[in-house]
């Protein structure tokens, strides 16, 4: 069973827009049900009919059969995403769009529809979108004949603001909440290039942007959990987090991407982590390294560990299917160290292709079945409820530029990383040493 919410967001549009709107019971998905309370809803006195889920082409979306019988539908697919399903059509003189399930699908279509529409009808010219200038941190790659909708956090470093992109899936509901603007990629074009300068929808106030701290590099819960801190402690701050992996991190704070990178990159030669890698990629800039934790890394494995796996070496079994981490993250770093040391190669490894970005979504993997096992931390195990195989204790750090530290909202987010409270939340995600959070590691030069 899925809860249903979307009627509550949709209503809460409706009234944003000037509108009252009518709510009836959930229908079952049976084609006389539907039709049934078309026919209510119609009787109703309702100025637009808006139907909730079910406009798909699926042998049991049942939209499109019911609006044809009552009336005529006009358009059914839109070139945009999400969103694609959407269905436009009329009933005697009455309006009815068949608004997509997934959240965010629903979302963007009453943005694009039914807003413009029930301003028309109230005698009122559409509102325009504010818009701001922005600079993407990364690539973002864009299905040609398709027009994009996608959301970002915005956040403002030195004299720029930088979207970084949110999650693309069309019913990932926390982008509803976390997102700063969307971006708007064209039909015809094949994505945004990181750094080149486009236009964003705000879909909050400007000033709002100069309290974004960026964080970006590799994933870890503990920057979920430090931004739900912030937030609790009444501070006016808001974390953008990008999953890039350590590596991508490192090199979106040379080009000024963002005001903090967090990273766990292993060196296999010294055994240090971080500091020959910010060597490496963070020329030219000073940057002070704040020890964040100190993580256990190992196998995610299913409940109960069926295929009893204990270590890398059963990566190579044959009935081992496994997850991994993409280039450039700090946990594929550590595997690639440990394959070496057994001289493994990945080759023998039924799965090493199959890459994810977060540690939650290794996880899922698992969960579902989709994978027997993958490279992650405990506290990821643990909230899925699935088996963890320990390999490391490793360190994750923030590194950020030196000449910031005196920024405001980056010392808001120092002062919470040593907070009491968040290190025992940290602590009791299990899995987890926070007791040198906050704690100056390193200061580098980058002459």
């Amino acid at each position: 069973r899925i809860i249903e919410f979307n009627s509550l967001v949709i209503g809460a549009l409706v009234r944003e827009c000037g509108g009252s709107p009518i709510i009836f019971d959930i229908v079952p998905d049976h084609q006389e049900s539907i039709l049934k309370a078309l026919h209510e809803a119609f009787d109703s006195g309702a100025d637009v009919i808006i139907i909730n889920a079910g406009s798909s082409a699926g042998s049991k979306d049942y939209t499109v059969h019911v609006v044809s019988e009552m009336g005529e539908v006009l358009v059914h697919g839109v070139a945009m995403m999400p969103g694609k399903p959407t269905l436009l059509g009329v009933v005697g003189d009455r309006p009815i769009i068949g608004n997509p399930g997934y959240a965010v699908s629903s979302t963007i279509s009453f943005d694009q529809f039914v807003r413009p529409l029930l301003c028309t009808l109230q005698g009122l010219p559409s509102p325009p979108a504010k818009t701001i200038a922005v600079q993407p941190t990364r690539d973002i790659p864009s299905k040609v004949g398709t027009e994009e909708f996608l959301r970002v956090n915005i956040g403002k470093v030195g004299h720029r603001y930088v979207a970084t992109p949110l999650s693309r899936a069309a019913g990932s509901v926390t982008t509803l909440t976390r997102a700063e603007g969307i971006l708007r990629i064209p039909a015809m074009s094949e994505g945004l290039i990181q750094g080149k300068t486009v236009t964003a929808e705000l879909l909050v106030e400007e000033q709002e942007l100069l309290n974004t701290v960026v964080v970006i590099g590799s994933h870890d819960i503990t920057i979920d959990i430090l931004g739900d801190e912030i937030r609790a402690s009444g501070r006016n701050i808001r974390i953008s987090s990008g999953n890039v992996g350590s590596l991508g991190g490192l090199l979106a704070l040379r080009k000024g991407s963002c005001h903090m990178s967090g990273s766990h990159l292993l060196d296999a030669q010294t055994g240090e982590y971080n500091i020959p890698f910010i060597r490496k990629y963070v020329k030219g800039l000073d940057v002070s390294v704040f020890h964040l934790v100190l993580r256990e890394q190992g196998l995610i494995v299913t409940k109960g560990n069926p295929k009893g796996i204990r270590g890398i070496e059963d990566l190579s079994r044959k009935d081992v299917a496994f997850v991994n981490r993409q280039a450039g993250s700090g946990t594929r770093v550590l595997l690639d160290y440990k394959l070496g040391l057994l001289d493994m190669s990945p080759q023998l490894i039924r799965g090493f292709a199959h890459e994810e970005y977060t540690h939650m979504n290794v996880a899922v993997a698992v969960l579902s079945g989709a994978a027997d096992c993958g490279m992650g931390i405990f506290a990821a195990a643990r909230a899925l409820d699935l088996d963890f195989v320990p390999i490391v204790q490793e360190q994750y750090d923030l590194i950020v530029p030196t000449l910031m530290l005196d920024a405001p909202h980056i010392k808001g987010v120092l002062e919470t990383i040593r907070s009491k409270h968040f290190r025992e939340r940290v602590r009791s995600l299990g899995g987890y040493d926070p007791s040198l959070s906050g704690e100056l590691f390193a200061e580098m030069k980058g002459g």
